[in-house]
């Protein structure tokens, strides 16, 4: 029966030399987890009960990871029971719960700055780890995009307080361990029960640390019951598996540049939905950020040659056509 919803085992990875339409349709698809992610900040100021980060974190996991378990009855085996508890903790419980504490003891900007250090944190692990070497350019990059988002996010009197800035650089860290490790180990199954795995270990440390920080989860109406639905089934379900599928599949160093669209997304709905101002110092600083997304995905001999890419020469029109015939 369990075998009967499996699906196939990972993929092989794309080649940085794969065409370009194919790359760029999975960076599309890989993509959507953090755009999806940009809309946790709208979705909890208009529609969630304020200082309920933790339970908003369990919210988002543990039922859809345990729907999941339902759906494909594929429970880990052997040394995936630790795994798979591993990934879960670093992808979302322990990250989750670090991310929440930064963001109530930092300014947004700040906490937001600290994650764009995630693709140099991956630049480095994945040296240590998977043996891959990061190239200059997307070290260049990884600057670039720390300089862009903070100069899109941050304003005003700056707060730096010790814990946060620690639980800020650890939710950093921990993703990217997590990322690294995903990339390093795979998945023995389908991509459906992989995420439900590491939802559901994940939901399962978040839960009772809820509780206990936060106390009984107050009574939910019905904009707050949307709010999490759509943070549980698109922001977490969706996303992440769509996020696994990305790293399995592309560079890692190129797929960790990608969550830098969350704050992006974020930054551009709250200018578009709660007409937050945006000015051309934070205009400049997005559109870098958006710059070393995608200057990322390639290398340096793809990029010269997208530059260099003509397009098609229009058909002569029939009138054209009459004056170059002969006579």
């Amino acid at each position: 029966m369990a075998s009967a919803v499996r699906e196939a085992a990972a993929p092989p990875a794309v080649s940085e030399t794969a065409s370009p339409p194919t790359t760029w349709r999975l960076v599309a698809l890989t993509a959507v987890a953090p755009v999806s992610w940009g809309t946790t900040y709208l979705v909890t100021s208009e529609f969630l009960p304020p200082d309920r980060p933790l339970l908003s974190g369990a919210i988002r996991a543990l039922p859809a990871g345990l729907a999941v378990l339902l759906i494909t009855r594929t429970p880990p085996r052997g040394v995936w029971w630790w795994r798979a508890t591993v990934l879960g903790l670093l992808n979302i419980g322990v990250f989750f719960a670090l991310l929440f504490a930064a963001a109530y003891r930092l300014p947004g900007g700040v906490a937001a700055t600290l994650g764009a250090v995630q693709p140099l944190a991956v630049a480095v692990l994945a040296l240590a780890v998977l043996k891959e070497r990061p190239t200059a350019w997307r070290i260049g990059w990884g600057l670039a995009g720390v300089a862009g988002v903070a100069t899109m996010v941050l304003r005003g009197h700056l707060a730096f307080d010790p814990i946060g800035v620690a639980a800020g650089l650890g939710g950093t860290v921990t993703m990217a361990v997590g990322t690294v490790l995903t990339k390093r180990w795979g998945r023995p199954v389908g991509l459906l029960a992989f995420t439900g795995w590491q939802l559901t270990a994940g939901g399962l440390f978040l839960t009772p640390l809820a509780l206990v920080v936060e106390g009984p989860p107050p009574a939910l109406d019905a904009r707050a019951v949307g709010g999490y639905a759509w943070l549980a089934g698109v922001g977490t379900l969706a996303a992440y598996a769509l996020w696994f599928r990305g790293l399995e599949r592309l560079p890692i160093t190129a797929a960790s540049f990608l969550p830098l669209l969350a704050p992006a997304v974020a930054t551009a709905l709250g200018w578009l939905v709660l007409a937050q101002s945006l000015t051309l110092v934070q205009s400049l600083g997005f559109a870098l950020a958006l710059m070393s997304i995608a200057a990322a995905q390639v290398t340096p001999g793809g990029a010269r040659s997208l530059l260099r890419r003509r397009p098609p020469r229009p058909a002569p029109s029939p009138a054209e056509t009459e004056r170059r015939l002969p006579g």
